[in-house]
């Protein structure tokens, strides 16, 4: 049984979550054509550093993306969820019922206190995915140094996720023009966005008083300081992990691995 400790009071029944699961992921393949490249080299360092069994806390985990892969990958796995948007949680929740491999948990990462919701002091293996883009610099890099303090002896953290490197911005013009071009198309052709996708689940009769709670809590989309790799490395490095260094990329996004 999936051992939820979330806040969204939603009740379930009915609610098609399968579809909803892969709604959202044509929405981000919207804007990440190769996200599931990401997630497939995320989980092939999770096996190699960490072997079959990862007990892993899914930082900032919405509806399950990671952990879902993770337990169809390595069955073995148990996840700890951890996010505040009440709507992705209920999809979520909905997804894991019943799996007791699951635990998932309301909490604000950036309230210094959302370690002690958790069910361990000491987690093997951290995974977090276009998540903490929307911290700036200094709360960022304090929740490097909390997740330090979460990984064991010879864990890891990976965050895969935009990380912008100012120094060449000739490079990141045409990379974004390009993007946004082929983003354009996309939705001319019928894609659903970001926006609405939200103005799908505002209709639902499930998930419409947890989008509507989400919303109160985060706004509109917003976006941090998205600061470079080089930025991620070193303050990894200087938060207590030993090594760290991206281990996949594409003109827009990175995969950073660090190791306690």
């Amino acid at each position: 049984m999936t051992d939820t400790d979330t806040d969204t009071d939603t009740t379930t029944a009915g609610a098609d979550w399968h579809a909803w699961q892969l709604s959202w992921d044509r929405q981000q393949e919207w804007c990440m054509p190769d996200r599931e490249e990401r997630f497939r080299i995320m989980l092939d360092m999770v096996e190699a550093l960490v072997g079959p069994a990862p007990r892993v806390l899914d930082l900032a985990c919405g509806r399950g993306t990671i952990t879902a892969r993770l337990l169809a990958r390595l069955p073995e796995a148990t996840s700890t969820g951890v996010d505040l948007d009440p709507a992705l949680l209920a999809i979520a929740e909905g997804t894991f019922a019943g799996d007791d491999r699951v635990r998932l948990v309301t909490a604000d990462l950036k309230d210094p206190g959302w370690r002690a919701r958790l069910s361990y002091d000491f987690y093997g293996t951290v995974l977090t995915a276009t998540a903490l883009h929307w911290l700036h610099s200094e709360p960022l890099a304090a929740l490097c140094g909390q997740v330090a303090e979460l990984v064991r002896d010879g864990g890891l953290f990976m965050n895969a996720d935009h990380m912008i490197d100012d120094t060449t911005p000739r490079i990141n013009a045409a990379e974004r023009a390009r993007r946004h071009t082929r983003m354009d198309q996309a939705r001319a052709d019928g894609a659903v966005d970001w926006a609405a996708w939200w103005q799908l689940a505002a209709q639902d009769p499930v998930l419409a008083g947890p989008t509507a709670r989400r919303f109160e809590i985060y706004g509109e989309h917003a976006d941090g300081d998205m600061p470079s790799a080089a930025w991620h490395a070193r303050v990894l490095r200087e938060k207590g992990f030993a090594e760290a260094r991206p281990v996949w990329c594409s003109p827009s996004d990175t995969l950073m691995l660090a190791l306690t």
